[in-house]
């Protein structure tokens, strides 16, 4: 009878353990549901130091301890928008331990990339693949759960929902996420983040970026050296209201994740948001040869997309210094350049921006009015925005060299860009496009002899500028619309009110050359000769080469030297 009943019990266990078995295996996603991801794979690649200096962090999970180190490096190339790098770690976790749910979560967040463009269809749908896989995994604590929950929200209804609304669930999830959790610092960093990507673009009084910064500015002291602490505190920050908060930030970001090409370039929206232009440049140089690092190092046929961003910033800084040598050449070496991948709104934006930055700048208008749509591999009809740049370009130099016909069949143009970005419901672009329809009627009318209404439409397009802020893509518009306005109340011989706008441009673009030489011109037409001197010496100051062929600068030093 003992045995018997010793025999009935194992069999009782036994039965237990392989029911308990099978329950685990069909809670592991099969390589099949992993297959469909379409994960990157492939060795990690970075350039920089030898070590891999990311910064510091750890994020503990619930997933087997030998996984703590790679997750913690795919969190860091994460927080630095390495989005590439850390879905290959994250990959790897997932091809090791597919039972780790939080490695699903990293693959979702990298596919998710805030701040940028909305993701693809087919990364929308990878994201959220990996939050259904990693749901269905019982092995998670509550609190990864939760993080899969708010990660979840910004997922779901991708296919119905906007991309803005969707940022909006996210950024109540992470909110509730870290009141629930309010020792968990990555909680507080995501929710951070996530309150800078749900802003909005028309809100100058920065109500979500001022919290992040606070939430972000209480974290530093304890964590010096996390990336997403000093890298989310540029971005919070990032605004002409707020820049100098986040130039202590700006200039120690680089060193604390020197492996990362974002980071080297991040940095630079702070200094270009303050006119530092040494800074700027350092920051980009450097950005842009780790950029071409990566592309040689991983096979990329072309160019990496960071390079070219880091390389339109370049060129907007070099030309505040008025060094047009250096200037042009970044346009020449885009003009090598056929193919980068990922061909995105980045890269379709420098291809439109650097050329068009270096003609209106320089005042060439017979070279802006026939200025090239830069051919690469993507088609301009999907960035409609970035294609309106061009047009914008060639409709002020047909202005300026009195091809009013040509003008106004780039205005057209305009227009039409700005309806498909209306009909795509996008409206921070679409009312960017406005500001330069705007414009570009102002000119069209100053030049029909209509001064009156030229000065009005282009005071509504300065007063539409100051209401919405420029995108993380850009450095800065092509041309400030106040600084245009500046110089038609100079063609117009208005002084006194040119200076008025052109001081104001200064408050949102410190230390531009074209607006520290129009208010020097104005205040001296005006009779202060005082503020004249003054804005002609800090113009010097900024753009201290000698040899620049800049006529500005030329005109400048001749005037501070008469005052001597």
């Amino acid at each position: 009878m003992e045995n018997a009943r010793l025999i009935s019990r194992f069999a009782l266990i036994s039965l237990a353990l392989l029911s308990w078995t099978c329950k685990e295996k069909k809670a592991t996603p099969s390589q099949e549901a992993i297959s469909s991801l379409h994960l990157k794979a492939g060795p990690q690649i970075t350039c920089g130091p030898a070590d891999q200096q990311f910064g510091t962090l750890n994020f503990a999970t619930s997933c087997p301890s030998e996984t703590q180190a790679d997750f913690n490096l795919a969190l860091k190339l994460l927080h630095s928008f390495e989005y590439e790098e850390a879905e290959k770690v994250f990959a790897q976790i997932i091809h090791a331990r597919p039972d780790c749910a939080m490695a699903y979560w990293g693959v979702a967040m990298s596919n998710f990339h805030p701040l940028w463009s909305p993701p693809s269809e087919a990364e929308l749908q990878k994201g959220a693949k990996a939050i259904a896989l990693a749901q269905s995994l019982p092995r998670k604590s509550p609190k990864e759960a939760a993080y899969l929950e708010a990660i979840g929200a910004f997922y779901q209804g991708w296919n119905t929902e906007s991309h803005a609304a969707r940022c909006l669930a996210f950024e109540k999830a992470m909110e509730q996420l870290s009141a629930r959790f309010p020792d968990d610092q990555e909680a507080a960093i995501l929710h951070a983040l996530a309150l800078t990507a749900a802003a909005d673009p028309s809100d100058t009084t920065f109500t979500k970026q001022k919290k992040a910064g606070a939430i972000l500015t209480a974290l530093y002291p304890k964590a010096p050296n996390h990336p997403g602490i000093i890298h989310y505190l540029i971005h919070a920050y990032d605004s002409p209201a707020l820049a100098k908060l986040a130039l202590p930030a700006a200039r120690k970001y680089a060193a604390v994740a020197p492996s990362s090409a974002h980071a080297l370039h991040m940095p630079s929206h702070i200094f270009t948001r303050l006119g530092l232009w040494d800074e700027c440049l350092k920051s980009n140089l450097e950005s842009v040869a780790s950029a071409q690092c990566y592309a040689e190092a991983t096979g990329i046929k072309g160019h990496w997309d960071e390079e070219l961003h880091g390389m339109d910033y370049l060129m907007y800084a070099y030309l505040q210094k008025g060094d047009n040598a250096l200037a042009k050449r970044q346009w020449d070496y885009l003009n090598t350049i056929r193919e980068v991948h990922p061909a995105n709104f980045k890269v379709a934006y420098a291809f439109a921006a650097i050329p068009s930055r270096y003609v209106l700048e320089n005042k060439q208008w017979r070279e802006a009015a026939a200025l090239p749509s830069p051919q690469a591999n993507f088609n301009w009809e999907e960035f409609p925005w970035q294609n309106a740049i061009v047009h914008f370009t060639r409709l002020l130099g047909d202005v300026h060299t009195d091809q009013l016909q040509a003008a106004n069949t780039e205005l057209q143009e305009l227009k039409r860009l700005q309806a498909r970005l209306t009909q795509q419901k996008d409206t921070y672009k679409a009312q960017q496009v406005q500001i330069q329809i705007t414009t570009g009627e102002a000119w069209i009318r100053l030049k029909e002899g209509r001064q009156n209404d030229a000065v009005r439409l282009m005071t509504l397009a300065a007063n539409l500028e100051d209401h919405t802020e420029k995108h993380p893509v850009t450095p800065g518009e092509v041309l400030p619309a106040r600084e245009l306005l500046g110089d038609m109340l100079m063609q117009v011989q208005q002084p006194t009110q040119a200076l008025v706008a052109y001081e104001a441009s200064l408050k949102r673009h410190p230390n531009r050359l074209n607006s520290l030489y129009g208010a020097g011109s104005a205040a001296e037409k005006a009779g202060e000769q005082g503020k004249a001197s003054s804005y002609f010496r800090q113009l010097l100051a900024v753009a201290p080469l000698g040899s620049s062929p800049r006529p500005e600068l030329t005109a400048a030093r001749l005037y501070v030297r008469a005052q001597q």
